[in-house]
């Protein structure tokens, strides 16, 4: 349970680190500004042709006598705009992190450099960087919607539906959110997708420290693009301890001998089993 603590406090780091350096917390919001104008015009979009999508999708409804027709077109209006709402919330960082692949980059470099030690850089062109990104996060959104489509199911059992599915739906997005923010400078590293879940599902406990806390700040309108620099920030610090480039002077004894050969992560180095993409 030490390590929820220990993923949470990464997050809080990343923004102590973002209002130290004060110039990089500006440019780190350019992307989620970009990111947030376009979602709302979308979203907006959506709100005015939402009824007519209905209409234009149940053309069988139209000889429908009154109240039924204003109630089933109603309802599937809402279940539309929601359907857009969700499909926001849950794309939004991923299209951030590719919006601002530059400048999220460079803003990692920057934490990493300020950490002492190398700066590794991935040495691909930046065409390279954003298929590479475009890819992951795709198959990323793969597995958010089958467990959602599998939580949404279970979400009919009385009882747990309304109780333990809620909850295991957050730690499953904030387990990927973690994912999608830690990929910025894992990328960098040269670490693939397959790598990097494994490096996380080493340390669950402290990847649901870290997402869990930020997918809940998340639901508050605009509360992302201000929380966006200063969450790479602390993904890339937690990246830098689960690659082994720290110390790990935030785990007790017994979180460290899992770094050792048979535990969960490699003790040194952060080139113990990982997989650098073709340049």
């Amino acid at each position: 349970m030490r390590d929820l603590g220990v993923g949470f406090g990464y997050l809080v780091k990343g923004q102590k680190w973002v209002g130290r350096h004060g110039r990089w917390f500006g440019f780190g919001l350019l992307p989620g500004l970009v990111t947030l104008v376009l979602y709302a015009g979308a979203l907006v979009g959506l709100g005015y042709g939402a009824d007519d999508l209905a209409a234009w999708a149940t053309p069988f409804a139209d000889d429908w006598s009154s109240p039924w027709l204003g109630m089933f077109r109603g309802t599937l209006t809402a279940l539309v705009v929601a359907l857009g709402l969700f499909l926001a919330v849950i794309t939004f960082t991923a299209v951030t992190l590719l919006v601002g692949q530059p400048f999220y980059e460079s803003l990692s470099e920057e934490v990493d450099r300020s950490e002492g030690g190398d700066v590794p850089e991935s040495g691909l062109p930046l065409w390279r960087e954003l298929w590479i990104s475009a890819r992951d996060s795709l198959r990323i959104l793969l597995r958010v919607v089958f467990y959602g489509i599998l939580l949404f199911a279970c979400g009919f059992i009385p009882v747990i539906g309304q109780t333990v599915v809620p909850v295991v739906g957050f730690c499953v997005s904030g387990f990927f959110l973690a994912e999608e923010l830690t990929s910025v400078a894992f990328q960098r590293r040269g670490v693939e997708l397959k790598e990097r879940l494994r490096m996380l599902r080493g340390r669950r406990m402290a990847v649901l420290g870290f997402g869990v806390p930020l997918t809940l700040a998340f639901l508050v309108p605009f509360v992302a693009v201000f929380l966006m620099p200063g969450a790479v920030a602390g993904a890339t610090l937690m990246a830098r301890e689960l690659g082994g480039e720290t110390g790990g002077d935030d785990r007790d004894e017994n979180s460290r001998e899992n770094d050792h050969p048979g535990g969960n992560l490699p003790s040194s180095g952060g080139d113990q089993g990982v997989h650098h993409l073709p340049h």
